[in-house]
C-alpha cells in the first residue's frame, strides 16, 4: 500500500504543477495584453497632445502672418501719406508715379489699388471742382449727388485701370461703413480698417471686401481730437478682398489650416471668410481673437480629421497589433515552458527513484569492499563504516560509530605532516593505527569530500588500506636491493612508455570515434534530404540538432587529435621571428573573413627560440580568439607585442578590445572544454587555450590571462629562459 502511494504521488504533483504552469501562462497573456493596451493608450494620448500642441503653434503662426501682412500694407499706406507731407498738393502724375514704384501687383497682389480721398466741406468742394477743371483734369463729378456737411471724394486711384478710374469722384464719406472707418482714422490719427462691405466694382456680384484707411494731416499729428479734425486733409486708402488678402498672407505657411475669420467688433459677429469643410468634424479647433486696426477679429482654426491632424496614430495602431502579436508569442512560449517543466518534474520523479537505487548500490559497494571505508561527519566522527575497516581496527562496526576517526591513529606519528593534496579536494597520507589488541599497523588513508546534502551531516569519505605488509616488504627490498636507482630508472622508462601508450591510445580512440560519427552524419543527412517531407517541424528541428551535434563532435575530435599531437611530439627548437609568424597568421584571418575591418598592430623584430609549428599553432589560437571575440566591435583592435618585467624576463602578449571575461574565472580558461561564453554567442570547442598552455609549457614557459567583461582580454606568455635570453 505504501509503495503504491509513493508511486502515484509524483504523478499527482506533476499534474497539479501542469495545471498551475498553464494558469501562469494565461495570467502572463492577460497581463501582457493589459500592458500593451495601457502603453498604447498612453502613447496615443501623448501623440494627440503633441499634435494639438503643434496645431496650436501653427494656428498662432498663421494668425501672425495675417497680422504681418496687414502691417506691410499699413507701411505702404503711411508711405503714401508721407507724399502729401513732402508735396503740398501732389498731382495725379505724382501719385501714379509713386504707386507704380511700389509694384503693388508683385508685392501686394490682394490690393485692388492705392488711392487718396480729400476731406472737404461744401465750399471747399466747389473750389476743388473748379481747380480740378482749371488744371485740365476734366470735370470732377461727385457721386452720390446731394448736399452734405462733409465730403470725402476719391481724387486719385492707381494703378489707373478702368475700374479704378471709374471710382474717381465717389464720396466714400457718404457711405456709413466707410465713414465709420474714416472717422475713426481721423480722430485717432492711426490707420483703421472698415467693417465688411461690397465695393462699387462688385455691385453686380457682391464679394466681401475691406478698405484700409490712413489719415493725412496738414502738419504733424495733433494731440487732441478737435485739433486733428481741424488739420485733416484726407485719407490714403487701399481696398482689398478678404480671400485674396488671406491667400497672400498665408502663402508662406508650410500647411494652411482650415479657417473661419469672424469680425466680432460689434455685438453681432460677422463672418468675413470661411474655408470649405470648416463645419465638418475636426480633431482640434483653436480660436484666437486679435485687434486689427480698430476691429476685433476672431481666427477660428480647424485641424481636419484625426488621420490628417495626427498621422502618427496609424503607426501607433500598427504598434498595438505588433504588441498583441508579441503577447500571444510570449503566451505560447510560457505555455511551452510550462509543458516542458511538467515533463521535467515527471522525469525528476523517475530520477529520484534511480538515485535511491544508486545509493543502495553505493552502500552495497562500501559494505562488501575489501578495503576499509568510513563516512565522516563535519567533526571527524565516524557515521558509518564497513566490515573491512572493523577488521583492520579489530573492533565491531557498531562500536566504531560515533567515535573520532583520528582517535584510532597514532598521535606521535610524524607521517601526519606528509599529507598529499590532489585535485578535487582529495588528500592521501600514510599513518600508523593501533588495533584493539595493541598491535600497530600502517595504513594508507585517502580522504575525499562528499557532496553536501541538506539535513545530512556527511563531510568526507575515508578509505583505509592496510599497507603494513607492503611497507615491511619495501623495507626488506631497500635493505637487500642496492640497485634502487637502476630500478627507479627502469620504472621511469616503463612509466614513460605507459604514458606514450596512453597518448597513442587516446589518439587511436579519437580516430576510431570518427567512423560512427561519419555514419551518424551521413544517415542524418540522407534522412534530411530524402525524408524531410515526412517529418514535422519538431522532427526536422531534432534532425538539425543531431547534425549540428555531429559537426561539433567532429571539431572536438580534431581538437583532441591536435592536443594529442602536441603532447607526443618533441619541440624542434629553432630561431623564430615571431613578428613574421604573427603577420602570416593575421593575413590568414583577414583572408578568411574579408568583411571584417580589424586594426592589427604587431611589434617589430620579436625573436624567440622554439618549435615553428607549435608557435604558429599558439599564435593561431590566441589571435584567432582575439579576432572572434572582437566580432561585435566596430573599432576592433588586436595587438601582438613584447615587454620585460621587473626581473628582466621577456613576455610576449596578444591583446584585444573584445568581449573580455570575468577575471574570477581566469583559472578555467586553460582547462580543456572549459568556456566562459555560450556556444551561441561565440562558437568554439574549448580546446584552443588548453593547447596554448601545453605549447607554452613544452617550451618551459608560463602563460597568464587578464581581462574584464566588455573591456577586452590580454594573454601574456614566456617561452622559457632560452627564449628570453636570446630575444
Amino acid at each position: 500500500m505504501s509503495s503504491t502511494t509513493d508511486a502515484t504521488a509524483p504523478a499527482t504533483t506533476a499534474r497539479h504543477w501542469w495545471r498551475g504552469g498553464h494558469v501562469v501562462a494565461l495570467l502572463v497573456l492577460a497581463l501582457s495584453l493589459l500592458l500593451v493596451f495601457l502603453a498604447w493608450s498612453q502613447m496615443r494620448k501623448r501623440e494627440l497632445g503633441l499634435a494639438e500642441e503643434q496645431f496650436r503653434g501653427s494656428a498662432g503662426r498663421q494668425a501672425a502672418l495675417v497680422q504681418l501682412h496687414l502691417n506691410n500694407i499699413e507701411l505702404t499706406l503711411r508711405g503714401g501719406a508721407s507724399l502729401f507731407t513732402a508735396v503740398e498738393q501732389p498731382t495725379p502724375q505724382h501719385w501714379r508715379g509713386y504707386v507704380d514704384g511700389l509694384q503693388l501687383q508683385s508685392r501686394f497682389p490682394s490690393l485692388l489699388g492705392l488711392g487718396y480721398a480729400i476731406n472737404v466741406d461744401a465750399p471747399g468742394l466747389a473750389r476743388l471742382q473748379e481747380e480740378w477743371r482749371d488744371a485740365g483734369y476734366g470735370l470732377l463729378q461727385l457721386r452720390p449727388h446731394g448736399q452734405r456737411e462733409r465730403y470725402g471724394p476719391i481724387l486719385y486711384m492707381a494703378p489707373e485701370t478702368q475700374l479704378n478710374l471709374g471710382a474717381r469722384g465717389f464720396d466714400m464719406y457718404s457711405e456709413p461703413v466707410r465713414r465709420q472707418a474714416m472717422q475713426a482714422a481721423m480722430d485717432s490719427g492711426e490707420p483703421r480698417l472698415s467693417a465688411s462691405l461690397v465695393l462699387m466694382r462688385d455691385a453686380s456680384h457682391p464679394m466681401q471686401s475691406l478698405v484700409f484707411y490712413t489719415p493725412v494731416y496738414a502738419g504733424p499729428v495733433a494731440a487732441n481730437v478737435q485739433a486733428r479734425r481741424a488739420a485733416m486733409r484726407g485719407w490714403v486708402f487701399a481696398p482689398f478682398r478678404i480671400d485674396t488678402m488671406l491667400d497672400g498672407a498665408l502663402q508662406t505657411a508650410p500647411m494652411r489650416l482650415p479657417l473661419r475669420l469672424v469680425d466680432v467688433t460689434s455685438g453681432n459677429p460677422v463672418v468675413l471668410y470661411q474655408d470649405a469643410g470648416v463645419d465638418a468634424e475636426h480633431a482640434f479647433t483653436h480660436s484666437l481673437t486679435r485687434p486689427m486696426y480698430g476691429r476685433q477679429w476672431r481666427f477660428e482654426f480647424h485641424s481636419g480629421p484625426h488621420d490628417a491632424a495626427a498621422p502618427q496614430l496609424a503607426a501607433l495602431d500598427s504598434l498595438l497589433y505588433a504588441g498583441i502579436a508579441t503577447s500571444l508569442l510570449l503566451f505560447a512560449l510560457v505555455w511551452s515552458l510550462a509543458s516542458v517543466e511538467s515533463r521535467a518534474r515527471r522525469l525528476a520523479a523517475r530520477m529520484t527513484d534511480s538515485y535511491r537505487l544508486s545509493e543502495q548500490r553505493f552502500r552495497s559497494a562500501i559494505h562488501f569492499s575489501a578495503i576499509g571505508k568510513a563516512l565522516l561527519d563535519s567533526h571527524g566522527n565516524i557515521v558509518e563504516c564497513n566490515p573491512a575497516l572493523a577488521k583492520i581496527v579489530g573492533r565491531d562496526a557498531e562500536a566504531l560509530a560515533g567515535q573520532m576517526f583520528d582517535g584510532l591513529l597514532d598521535d606521535g606519528d610524524t607521517a601526519a605532516d606528509d599529507a598529499q593534496a590532489e585535485e578535487g579536494g582529495v588528500t592521501r597520507q600514510t599513518r600508523s593505527l593501533r588495533r584493539s589488541d595493541g598491535e600497530t599497523r600502517h595504513v594508507q588513508l585517502t580522504y575525499a569530500p562528499v557532496p553536501h546534502e541538506p539535513g545530512i551531516d556527511l563531510a568526507r569519505l575515508v578509505q583505509v588500506e592496510d599497507v603494513t605488509e607492503r611497507l615491511r616488504a619495501e623495507a626488506d627490498v631497500l635493505a637487500l636491493n642496492r640497485t634502487l636507482e637502476a630500478r627507479v630508472a627502469a620504472r621511469t622508462r616503463e612509466l614513460s612508455e605507459a604514458n606514450r601508450a596512453l597518448e597513442a591510445f587516446a589518439y587511436s580512440v579519437s580516430h576510431d570515434l570518427r567512423a560512427p560519427l561519419r555514419g551518424i552524419e551521413g544517415f542524418s543527412r540522407l534522412l534530411s534530404e530524402q525524408h524531410a517531407a515526412q517529418l514535422d517541424d519538431t522532427g526536422r528541428d531534432y534532425l538539425d540538432r543531431v547534425r549540428r551535434g555531429t559537426a561539433r563532435m567532429g571539431d572536438l575530435i580534431e581538437a583532441l587529435l591536435t592536443l594529442a599531437r602536441i603532447g607526443r611530439s618533441e619541440p624542434q627548437l629553432d630561431d623564430i621571428n615571431l613578428t613574421e609568424l604573427a603577420e602570416e597568421v593575421a593575413a590568414g584571418l583577414a583572408d578568411a573573413d574579408p568583411q571584417r575591418r580589424v586594426q592589427v598592430s604587431i611589434a617589430a623584430d620579436m625573436q624567440a627560440q622554439g618549435d615553428r609549428a607549435l608557435l604558429r599553432n599558439l599564435l593561431e589560437n590566441l589571435m584567432g580568439n582575439a579576432w572572434k571575440f572582437t566580432r561585435d566591435r566596430a573599432d576592433a583592435r588586436i595587438e601582438v607585442g613584447q615587454s620585460r618585467d621587473d626581473e628582466g624576463h621577456l613576455w610576449f602578449h596578444v591583446a584585444d578590445n573584445g568581449a573580455g571575461f570575468d577575471p574570477d574565472y581566469a583559472g578555467k580558461l586553460f582547462k580543456p572544454f572549459q568556456r566562459l561564453h555560450s556556444q551561441e554567442d561565440f562558437p568554439g570547442h574549448g580546446i584552443g587555450l588548453a593547447s596554448v598552455k601545453r605549447i607554452v609549457e613544452r617550451h618551459g614557459g608560463e602563460i597568464r590571462a587578464e581581462g574584464s567583461p566588455g573591456q577586452g582580454a590580454t594573454f601574456r606568455f614566456t617561452l622559457g629562459a632560452v627564449a628570453g635570453e636570446d630575444a
